[in-house]
């Protein structure tokens, strides 16, 4: 039998005990048919990053799924791995290379690759090994990448079907374009700010004729590239104009001026100008109506060379300029401040320029409607159900995904161009032929794909897809549950749902269970910039990872944020500390060999702690199968330090120093017994103080993690027992509250007289009434007939307790405290009675809740009767 030592140290105790789950393959998963898989496959980090809180909570939830479900006997798998990250890693590489004097194009794409994969393996190794830190208990000899042999050979399979399929094309298309990172990017990677800008009124003359119509607009820099002028149908101040055309100031090109149903008539003038090559509406506008498609915006923003006078200049210098000749020409009427949304880049947050470009896109349509019918129908659900609203509203809006980046690092596009006849072939395999003409003279696309492209194959191309023969493939998939953020649910989730069904005829997984981020104790978001951003590792560090993931456990619930304060952290630390002193107590009481299981005989305690425990874990189970995680570490936590160190520990103290060995015998026994199922109940949320004690109890040999998950079982169920005690217990810890409220020391117990429908229970466990409530001369009664005035009194369901308080008290103190209690209680019963007169409660409630809530009414009802009562005697 192991001792501990007397204070907890996490930091000699976690890495010992990872090290040892490695050693011992604890973590790995081989395929057992006879038991039932859980799947998750981890969200991969980026090689570019460095632990942050939403990668702990992320992990922390993740892992406390896959402990759980593989100590209640499921074969369970945790599938680990990183993401290339195109951009993020390419800017990092290029912003290394620049201090060495270096561009891309200095090197060559060949050798910027192999600069490339040296970052990767410098760096996606640092947040693996802080992943470690977390104790995440993931399958490290499965672990991914996302453009490992493996991953590659999905995308380039993906990519070919899609093509092959009609459902992948090149062509000319509005992108979002980047011109910071120099690169295309999705409308999922697109965020929009709202900013101050302002509304410019421009006139632009009629051909012909001394009239003008005037637009509005929030850029007029992009005028440059205006070739026609929208108006509403149904706008009768413009139905005059319509056919005609007007003159574009500081150009001089003709515009034509008609009418489409895009155009709103509230909004500006009524009157918008078109500019195809640099919106997204103008461009749809401009297909519709045949307009002309002028690129004005060179790749990094500046204006391109069609633009006279102002080539060169960075779009917002022009912008500056074209207003300054509007404005003395006679042009500009007015300029009004206005607040519109402004679309930036995810990555670096630079405005992104609406640019036409020839690039790689997926049809979405025909992809999106199965994806959409999967969650309709339950294949696929939510946790919590109400994000299923942000799916559908994504994928039912969906626009054709844009696949193609004009970056190095990253799965290169496998199609080919035949220099000499032109043909474009899409092959998995290297060309070095062309099929229609056999010349050699083949060039490969230069671009990238988007990060995502891949990501959205992760949960199959980890498991041996496009190998369909594959065994984990064919036993792991579909996964079980996806645990992520609400920020990516489209830039992700719909993705994978999509490509899952797609390319597996299946969606693939059942569950998404939704977090939020992790904020500050102001519940401000984290970031840099604020300077209020805490780094995990620190934290791990000062306090033990067990306190960092109980805090992060306990303070989430699906689908909302969470708020960090380091002295939750604190009281994590504590609450370890409390439980490593339980079990030094229990060990020290040890003596010699132990017999494992409970004893035949027990006592009115051991049955109450006992049926305490067995109903916790069948509470927290209940929890975890609806991943109510941090409800489930509540229990478990309230269960140890109240329930069983505070109460039980205390009560055991007196048989541990009897003179009869069967007596010490068996609570000792049943001590071991409640601790070992505590740790059991404890372990995925706090895996490694439980594993070290665990390890040092009797009887114990393999690694807690392999043990069975405790059971809820009819034969521990004490109803009688635990009943009975709880009432005592509540009674007493409500008369230590009003005892250290009146400043009574626990020295100076008081007689008490307990007023009770319950006397059998109350006589039978007196002892720890006084032992607990620091009472003496203890009386049980049916009706109290003394005189009130000389006592305080509390009221608990089923008893009312009277404590002499003599000088301890004034009339007026005690008329408050009794005044507060009954402003709470009444407060209580506002809100059950209307729940109970809600007609919606009541139709929608199960008869079970409703039935809860009436029996909580009456109790409530009751103890306001009995407050009144009081008070009504005191004054």
């Amino acid at each position: 039998m192991k001792e501990l030592e007397k204070i907890y140290n996490p930091k000699e105790v976690e890495d010992k005990i990872y090290q040892m789950w490695l050693e011992n393959k604890y973590f790995h998963t081989e395929i057992d048919k006879s038991k039932k898989p859980y799947t998750i496959v981890m969200p991969p980090p980026n090689i570019t990053g460095q632990l942050h809180m939403g990668h702990a909570l992320d992990n922390t939830l993740q892992d406390i799924l896959i402990r759980y479900k593989r100590m209640h006997g499921y074969c369970a798998l945790w599938v680990p791995g990183t993401d290339h990250a195109s951009i993020a890693t390419e800017a990092k590489i290029v912003e290394a290379m620049a201090k060495e004097g270096l561009t891309k194009e200095d090197i060559g794409r060949d050798k910027f690759l192999e600069r490339a994969w040296e970052w990767k393996d410098k760096y996606a190794g640092r947040i693996v090994e802080q992943l470690k830190k977390i104790g995440v208990s993931c399958d490290w000899d499965r672990e991914r990448f996302t453009m490992d042999d493996g991953c590659s050979e999905a995308v380039k399979e993906v990519f070919v079907n899609l093509y092959n399929k009609g459902l992948i094309y090149r062509g000319e298309r509005l992108i979002n374009w980047c011109p910071h990172c120099l690169t295309s990017i999705s409308d999922a990677e697109v965020e929009f700010d709202e900013q101050d800008g302002f509304l410019w009124h421009i006139r632009y003359p009629i051909k012909d004729s001394n009239e003008y119509i005037i637009i509005a607009t929030t850029r007029p820099e992009t005028m440059i590239g205006d070739t026609g002028v929208c108006v509403a149908p149904d706008d009768e101040r413009y139905t005059h104009l319509l056919g005609k055309t007007c003159v574009l100031p500081l150009v001089g090109r003709e515009l034509p001026i008609f009418a489409d149903s895009y155009v709103e008539k509230e909004f500006g003038t009524g009157a918008v100008k078109m500019t195809p090559a640099h919106d997204p509406n103008d461009f749809e506008v401009g297909l519709r109506h045949h307009l002309e498609i002028i690129k004005i915006f060179t790749e990094d923003a500046h204006m391109a060379d069609n633009t006279g006078k102002y080539a060169g200049m960075d779009r917002y210098e022009a912008r500056k300029a074209i207003v300054k000749d509007l404005e003395e020409k006679g042009y500009l009427v007015k300029v009004e401040p206005y607040k519109h949304n402004v679309g930036t880049c995810y990555r670096c947050h630079n405005t992104i320029e609406p640019m036409i470009s020839k690039q790689w896109f997926v049809k979405m349509e025909e992809l999106a409607k199965p994806a959409i019918e999967a969650v309709r129908s339950g294949e696929t659900k939510f946790v919590p159900e109400r994000f299923d609203k942000i799916y559908y509203h994504w994928m039912e809006n969906i626009k054709d995904w844009c696949i193609s980046r004009q970056l190095w690092w990253g799965h290169r596009i496998p199609a080919w161009y035949c220099q000499e006849c032109g043909e474009l072939i899409v092959s998995k395999d290297v060309l070095h032929e062309c099929p229609k003409c056999h010349s050699t003279n083949l060039k490969q696309d230069e671009d990238t794909l988007d990060t995502w492209f891949s990501s959205a194959l992760w949960p199959f191309s980890t498991l041996g897809w496009p190998n369909e023969d594959s065994e984990d493939f064919k036993f792991f998939y579909p996964t079980s549950t996806l645990v992520t953020g609400y920020d990516i649910i489209f830039f992700w989730v719909a993705r994978m749902i999509f490509s899952g069904i797609e390319h597996t005829g299946k969606s693939p997984f059942d569950t998404v269970y939704i977090h939020g981020i992790v904020r500050d104790a102001n519940g401000v978001k984290m970031s840099k910039s604020l300077g209020n951003g805490i780094d995990p590792l620190e934290v791990i560090d000062q306090y033990g990872a067990d306190a960092l993931r109980f805090t992060l456990a306990t303070g989430s619930s699906a689908g909302n944020d969470t708020r960090y304060s380091e002295d939750k952290v604190k009281a994590s630390r504590n609450f370890a500390n409390k439980l490593w002193n339980a079990a030094r107590f229990i060990l020290m009481n040890i003596d010699g060999e132990i017999k494992p299981g409970l004893p035949e005989k027990l006592e009115q305690e051991d049955k109450w702690i006992l049926s305490t425990l067995n109903n916790t874990a069948r509470a927290a189970t209940e929890n975890l199968d609806n991943f109510e995680q941090g409800l489930a570490a509540q229990k478990a936590y309230d269960f140890i330090w109240d329930q069983f160190c505070d109460r039980y520990i205390e009560i055991a103290k007196t048989r541990l120093n009897s003179d009869d060995k069967e007596t010490k015998d068996n609570v000792r026994r049943v001590l071991v017994y409640i601790m070992n199922g505590a740790l059991k109940l404890l372990h995925p949320f706090m895996p490694f103080i439980t594993e070290e004690i665990y390890q040092a109890l009797p009887n114990n040999t393999e690694s807690i993690m392999m043990s069975q998950w405790p059971e809820y079982t009819d034969d521990l169920n004490f109803e009688k027992e635990e009943k009975s005690l709880d009432r005592i217990f509540a009674l007493a810890k409500e008369v230590r509250a009003l005892r250290a409220e009146l400043g009574a020391h626990p020295t100076n117990k008081t007689n008490l007289i307990i007023e009770t429908e319950y006397t059998d229970d109350f006589e039978q466990g007196i002892g720890f009434v006084e032992k607990f409530a620091f009472s003496k001369d203890t009386q049980i009664v049916t009706k109290f007939d003394g005189d009130v005035k000389k006592y305080s009194q509390i009221v608990v369901d089923g008893a009312r307790a009277f404590i002499p308080t003599g000088d301890l008290i004034d009339k007026d103190k005690e008329t408050a405290r009794l005044n507060k209690e009954l402003t709470s209680v009444e407060k209580d019963i506002q809100i059950i009675s209307g729940k109970l007169n809600n007609q919606g409660f009541m139709a929608k409630a199960p008869q079970s809740v409703i039935e809860s809530e009436k029996a909580k009414l009456e109790k409530a009802l009751d103890k306001k009767e009995k407050i009144l009562s009081s008070l009504e005697a005191l004054n």
